[in-house]
């Protein structure tokens, strides 16, 4: 059983990382601070493997469906050589283990663990990270983490000081976050912004991928997520008139309102690209009903 974290580094506004990754050595370094904290924020932590990226991400790129971030974590912990003790548990027991990958020596981190340089730029800044594990231990670990990291997951000092230093970033804060924290504190952001209504399609996508969501609260677009996609009804001017404007007879309000129709439409649209989701855009005639041009 796993349980999927990472450490969150929030950046001096206007600020930006000076290193996208770290080498394997230093990763190992931040990886040995973060299990020391982890396992003082749950005992059994420490039970259990850490698995570490050494490189930092947009939060978006770690919420996407099927969590890709940390299964590449899954798969690179599969592949890496087992170890046995005896410390306490016995000859032959399994040893708990600290698993770092950094950048290679040229300093680049091999696909598909490369952070997307196009979402650069964000105040938010996240480093994943696996602790693997017996399903008792784990489930444990998760429930502690449920309660504890919100309230208390702040890094320690010397973390929080060796990640600014690794990473040559201006860094405010330094907290533990559970994917699930980190999809709540996404949540949150994006009402702020004016995006909340977009955000039940991508916490379905991410949480009940076989389930079915819409967004249809007008004035916005008219979303479904269905079958692992996104499917976007496309109104023509018309189309949008009769379904949005059907009481405006001024045409320069009519085009005016159209045209802020299709910005928000490709907003929304490059948002669920970002955490993954394929968009698929279906035409709506005037004459049809869009939900049913979605089904």
């Amino acid at each position: 059983m796993i349980v999927r974290g990472a450490l969150a580094l929030e950046l001096v506004p206007g600020s930006q990382p000076g290193r996208a990754a770290l080498r394997q050595a230093e990763a190992g370094a931040l990886a040995g601070l973060v299990g020391r904290d982890l396992a003082a924020l749950a005992a059994d932590a420490a039970a259990l493997d850490l698995v570490f990226a050494g490189a930092h991400y947009d939060p978006a790129e770690m919420l996407r469906p099927g969590w890709p971030l940390h299964r590449r974590l899954e798969e690179l912990h599969a592949r890496a050589p087992q170890s046995t003790g005896s410390e306490s548990t016995g000859a032959g027991a399994h040893t708990a283990r600290i698993i770092a990958f950094g950048a290679d020596e040229h300093g680049v981190v091999p696909q598909p663990l490369r952070a997307e340089l196009e979402l650069h730029g964000g105040p938010l800044r996240v480093v994943p990270f696996l602790l693997v594990g017996s399903a008792e231990r784990a489930a444990a670990v998760a429930a502690e983490f449920e309660h504890a990291l919100l309230e208390r997951g702040m890094a320690q000092a010397d973390t929080a000081l060796s990640a600014q230093d690794a990473f040559e970033a201006k860094v405010e804060h330094a907290r533990y976050l559970t994917a699930y924290d980190l999809a709540a504190m996404m949540a949150l952001q994006y009402r702020h912004v004016g995006l909340g209504a977009l955000w039940p399609l991508v916490e379905t996508a991410l949480l009940a991928p076989n389930e079915d969501a819409w967004l249809d609260a007008p004035p916005e677009p008219l979303l479904r997520y269905v079958d692992g996609a996104v499917r976007v009804a496309d109104f023509d001017r018309s189309g949008w008139q009769r379904h949005y404007a059907g009481d405006e007879l001024d045409a320069a309000r009519i085009d005016r309102g159209f045209m802020h129709f299709q910005a928000r439409q490709r907003q929304l649209a490059a948002i669920l690209k970002v955490h993954g989701l394929d968009v698929h855009t279906l035409p709506c005639p005037v004459e049809r009903d869009p939900r049913a041009m979605l089904a």
